[in-house]
């Protein structure tokens, strides 16, 4: 499913109503029909309905959600924070409509007269927030600033019509207050800001409603953003042939771990078998090697030269060497940070002909080497989460966090990379423009190792597919395992070994052979 902006929706909307010829005021009642049908699924048959309407045509879907809910025997009260004159358009269309079938709507203009009507909010038991809409830009003031104060402060559930009032619909953070809702049903396409934290604390449970914009409009609009879920990333998983053998499902050399961080290679290594890899060898510093050995059984290991427990440059050759036997290289889990990593690092930039994924101490010993990002010819995957990411842009942390797509999008463009920056949601970011946003995982997978797991899972897919396509699914398989994981535990105690024990279940789910 592609993700839109509020600009892009309305894009979308105006392309249908002009060029398609489908009349806006269709549009509406398709929308504020299914937002009704989803009201009326999760309200007892006696209830009474607030619906709160600003001007614009989110208050219009509003005025269609009163006339069907109350068609169908709800008691239905809209409050109109505008006068009757100041309403256009289509929304006027169904605002007029109220009034000749002599429906409760009633008008209010100023703080005084909404706090007269909100002494008697305790008869209602739901609030539908048709306030304002996606095209909000600056901060909300007002009257409606009050009235989404007064929202939040009573107590009732709350519906919101495509997005919760106050939320900015591309970074998903709100405009000095956002309603908090209890549900949320969007129109058309997901928009961005409510799959993206804070957002998605404030719509809660999304549904997306069908409102009949053509699959001709959307695929010619040029919007490559996409929601992962299970049948997106069926057609994305690396394909399995019956008469495959460890030679055909691709080798991953792992170059990872120092003292004291056996565990992050260990994980990475077996998460990548686990996702299908034939062979997985693991490189690691020579005095670690008889713990690996016991550790692991079907990862082979390869002792390297070190120097105070981490890889020394002294092992560049041994490594040049291993890199032309392997199909995918991944680097950094558990390595530690030194002028030794450093050039290793550099090596690899430079002469790696495979596609590489660089995570954890890979990205930080990555800083001084951006550069070389730009001239590798083969595919280049980094893993950031938001720290590690702050380190790398030079951006504030707040800086991330308020604008993870743009700033996964800038990044992945410039240095011509597959950005996957960890969080919820996770991002995809291709070179071309494209992301991917992640639906599956959890808190519980807020753990130590479960970046290691990934960084397998990556490296497994890569082996098979050699395509990078196949980066968002091995995102969406990763949180896919975490979810099963805490459905059989509890996310609390969920740890990254558990991840591993979930993907064969996370697999079975999504039907690996077809």
């Amino acid at each position: 499913m592609r993700i839109v902006t509020g600009e892009e929706m309305r894009k979308l909307d105006r392309i249908t109503i002009e060029k398609v010829g489908i009349p806006g005021v269709v549009l509406m009642e398709q929308a504020g029909c299914g937002a009704a049908q989803e009201i009326s699924s999760r309200i007892g048959a006696s209830d009474s309905v607030l619906i709160i309407a600003g001007k614009g045509n989110n208050g219009g879907d509003g005025f269609v959600i009163h006339r069907w809910l109350s068609h169908w025997g709800y008691n239905c009260t809209t409050l109109l924070l505008t006068s009757r004159e100041q309403i256009s358009g289509d929304a006027r269309i169904n605002l007029e409509i109220l009034y000749h079938l002599n429906e409760d709507v009633r008008e209010v203009k100023n703080e005084a007269e909404l706090q007269e009507f909100w002494n008697g909010i305790g008869k209602y038991d739901l609030i539908v927030d048709a306030i304002l809409g996606t095209g909000l830009k600056g901060e909300v003031r007002g009257l409606s600033r009050r009235v989404i104060e007064m929202i939040n402060e009573s107590e009732l559930p709350v519906m919101a019509v495509d997005i919760p009032s106050g939320l900015d619909s591309v970074r998903g953070v709100p405009l000095g207050v956002a309603v908090e809702a209890d549900f949320t049903v969007t129109f058309g396409l997901p928009k961005l800001g409510l799959l993206l934290y804070p957002g998605k604390y404030y719509t809660g449970d999304l549904v997306v409603q069908d409102i009949g914009i053509p699959d001709r409009v959307v695929k010619e609009a040029g919007i490559y953003r996409f929601l992962m879920d299970d049948e997106l990333c069926r057609k994305m998983l690396p394909l399995r042939s019956e008469e495959g053998h460890k030679g055909t499902f691709g080798r991953v050399l792992v170059l990872a771990g120092s003292v004291g961080m056996t565990g992050a290679a260990a994980l990475t290594g077996e998460a990548a078998l686990r996702s299908g890899a034939g062979l997985v060898t693991l490189g690691i510093p020579k005095s670690l090697n008889p713990i690996m050995e016991v550790k692991l059984t079907e990862v082979m290991t390869y002792p390297l030269p070190e120097e105070n427990g981490r890889l020394s440059r002294e092992g560049i050759p041994e490594i040049q060497e291993l890199m032309k036997k392997v199909d995918v290289v991944a680097v950094g889990p558990g390595l530690g940070q030194s002028e030794d990593l450093v050039k290793i690092l550099e090596v690899i930039l430079k002469e790696c002909d495979k596609p590489l994924v660089i995570d954890a101490d890979g990205l930080n010993n990555l800083k001084s080497l951006l550069h070389l990002l730009k001239e590798r010819q083969k595919m280049t995957v980094l893993t950031p989460h938001p720290g590690e990411m702050a380190r790398l842009t030079g951006l504030k942390l707040s800086e991330i966090q308020t604008d993870r797509v743009g700033v996964a999008e800038r990044f992945a463009r410039e240095y011509g990379v597959v950005l996957v920056l960890k969080g919820v949601s996770t991002i995809t970011a291709f070179p071309d423009g494209q992301i991917y946003l992640n639906s599956t995982g959890n808190e519980g997978m807020g753990t130590g190792g479960s970046g290691d797991v990934l960084t397998g899972i990556l490296s497994g897919f890569l082996a098979q597919q050699k395509d990078e396509i196949s980066i968002p699914a091995g995102v969406y398989v990763h949180g896919l395992a975490g979810d099963i994981a805490a459905d059989r535990g509890n996310s609390r105690s969920l740890i990254a070994g558990d991840l591993l024990r979930g993907l064969a279940l996370a697999f079975q789910k999504l039907e690996v052979k077809r």
